[in-house]
C-alpha cells in the first residue's frame, strides 16, 4: 500500500467502525423501546423503517453535496449530523415521546448515509484501481467489528439484560448516557478529521472521467449499465442480509430446527455477524490475487446453494447452513459497491448516492419474507434471500461490466477482470 495513503485509510477505517457500532445498536433499541412504550412488533419495527428510509431520502442529495463541497467537508458534516441525532435521544427519553426517538433515528441515519456516500467511494479512489475492492473489504471488516461490538455495548449500557426492561422504562438515562457519550466521540472525531489533511481525490475522479469518456457518449448516470445493475445488487444484498438476520432467531427457536431458547439463539446469531467480519479480512487478501467479480459470483452462488440446502433438508442442517451465509455475505457489499463505481470519474459521488439509496432494500425484503412466512412457513420463506443471491451471482459474472465493455466482449473472448 502506498505509504501516503496509510494514514488517510486509518482515519476512514475509524468512520466505518463507528457507523457499524451505531447501526447495530438498533437491535438493542427495538426491544428497549418496545418495553418503554408498550409497542406492538410492527410499531417497534418503525425503528428500522425510519433508519433505512433515511438512506433512500438522503443518498442523492448527499452525492450532490459531496460533488460541491468535497469528501473531507462532507465527512465532517456527516459526523456532526450523526452527533446531533445522538443528542436528540436526550429530550426524546426525557419526554418519553416515541415519535421523537424516530426523528432522532432519521437524523442519525441521515448523517451515516452521508458518511457512507463519502467514505465508500473515497476508499476506492485512494490508491490503485485494481485493489479498490480489497481496500474497501478491509475497511468494511472494521465496520463489521463495530457491528459485532455494538449489541454487546448496548446490552451492557442500555438494557443490561432483557429481564431488566421494566426497570429501563423508568430510567431514561439508560438511553441518554450511552448516546451522549457517542455524540461526544463523534464531535471529537469530526474535529480530528477537520485538522487532518485528507488527500483531495477529485483530481483522480476527473482523470477517470477523461479516461471513461474517451470514445464514449456522455449520458445520464442511469445509462451506466453496471451502476444501475449494481444498485439492484446492493438492494438485494442488504435485503437478504437483513432478512436472514431478522428471522434466524425465530427459526432456531422452532422445535423442528433446533429448539433453542431465544437467549441461546441470540448468542448463535453472533456467529452470523462474526463470520462476516472474518470473511472481510479474508476477502481483502483474496481479492489481491483473484478478480473481485469472480469472488462475488462464487459467494452469491454458494449462499444460494446453502439456503437451498437449508430449505430442502431442514433441522440443524438448516440452522448451520443459514449461519454460514454470514461468511459469504462478508465481501458482497464492498465488492458490488466498487465494481458499480468503476469509470464514473467526477460523477463517482453521485453514483455512490444512487448505490446508497438502494440500501432501502433492508426495509423492503424483510417485509416480503414476512409475507411468505405468514402464508407458507418460516423455513420456506428463506426463498426470498435465495433469489437475491442468485441475482448477486449474475452480477458477478455479467452484470458488473459496463455496457460498452460487454459489447466489446462479444466474439473476442473474456475481458480482463478488474477490481
Amino acid at each position: 500500500m502506498n505509504q501516503s495513503h496509510t494514514r488517510p485509510l486509518a482515519v476512514l477505517t475509524s468512520l466505518f467502525f463507528m457507523w457499524g457500532l451505531i447501526t447495530s445498536l438498533n437491535d438493542i433499541l427495538v426491544p428497549h423501546l418496545k418495553a418503554m412504550f408498550s409497542l406492538t412488533y410492527v410499531q417497534a419495527m418503525l425503528v428500522q423503517f425510519c433508519f433505512f428510509t433515511a438512506y433512500f431520502v438522503v443518498s442523492m442529495p448527499a452525492g450532490w453535496l459531496l460533488q460541491r463541497l468535497g469528501y473531507q467537508l462532507g465527512i465532517i458534516i456527516g459526523l456532526c449530523t450523526v452527533g446531533v441525532g445522538c443528542l436528540m435521544f436526550y429530550p426524546a427519553a426525557s419526554l418519553r415521546m416515541y415519535p421523537l426517538f424516530l426523528g432522532a433515528l432519521f437524523v442519525l441515519a441521515s448523517g451515516i448515509t452521508l458518511l457512507q456516500v463519502a467514505a465508500n467511494p473515497y476508499v476506492t479512489l485512494l490508491g490503485a484501481p485494481e485493489t479498490a475492492s480489497s481496500r474497501l473489504n478491509l475497511t468494511q471488516a472494521f465496520n463489521s467489528l463495530g457491528a459485532t461490538l455494538g449489541p454487546l455495548v448496548g446490552a451492557a449500557t442500555i438494557l443490561g439484560a432483557a429481564d431488566h426492561a421494566a426497570a429501563a422504562v423508568n430510567d431514561p438515562s439508560s438511553v441518554q448516557g450511552p448516546y451522549l457519550v457517542l455524540a461526544a466521540l463523534l464531535f471529537v472525531l469530526a474535529a480530528a478529521v477537520a485538522l487532518f489533511h485528507l488527500p483531495d481525490v477529485r483530481k483522480v475522479e476527473q482523470a477517470q472521467a477523461g479516461a471513461a469518456t474517451t470514445g464514449q457518449p456522455v449520458g445520464s448516470l442511469w445509462s451506466q449499465r453496471h451502476l444501475v445493475l449494481g444498485a439492484v445488487g446492493i438492494f438485494t444484498y442488504v435485503g437478504a442480509e437483513v432478512s436472514i438476520g431478522s428471522f434466524l432467531v425465530s427459526l432456531m427457536n422452532e422445535p423442528s430446527i433446533a429448539g433453542l431458547s431465544h437467549e441461546k439463539a441470540g448468542r448463535y446469531l453472533a456467529l452470523f455477524w462474526g463470520a462476516a467480519m472474518v470473511g472481510r479480512f479474508i476477502g481483502s487478501g483474496l481479492m489481491r490475487k483473484v478478480p473481485a467479480s469472480r469472488v462475488l459470483a462464487c459467494a452469491g452462488a454458494i449462499n444460494a446453494v446453502l439456503i437451498g440446502l437449508a430449505i430442502t433438508v431442514g433441522g440443524s442442517v438448516a440452522m448451520w447452513s443459514l449461519l454460514l451465509t454470514g461468511l459469504f455475505n462478508s465481501i458482497m457489499f464492498p465488492t458490488i459497491f466498487s465494481l458499480a463505481l468503476e469509470n464514473l470519474g467526477e460523477r463517482t459521488s453521485q453514483g455512490s448516492g444512487i448505490l446508497c439509496m438502494a440500501i432501502v432494500g433492508g426495509a423492503v425484503m424483510p417485509l416480503l419474507q414476512a409475507a411468505f412466512a405468514d402464508h407458507m412457513s418460516l423455513l420456506v420463506s428463506f426463498v426470498v434471500p435465495l433469489v437475491c443471491y442468485v441475482y448477486i451471482a449474475y452480477y458477478g459474472t455479467h452484470g458488473y461490466r459496463p455496457a460498452q465493455a460487454s459489447a466489446k466482449q462479444d466474439g473476442k473472448g473474456a475481458l480482463p477482470q478488474s477490481a
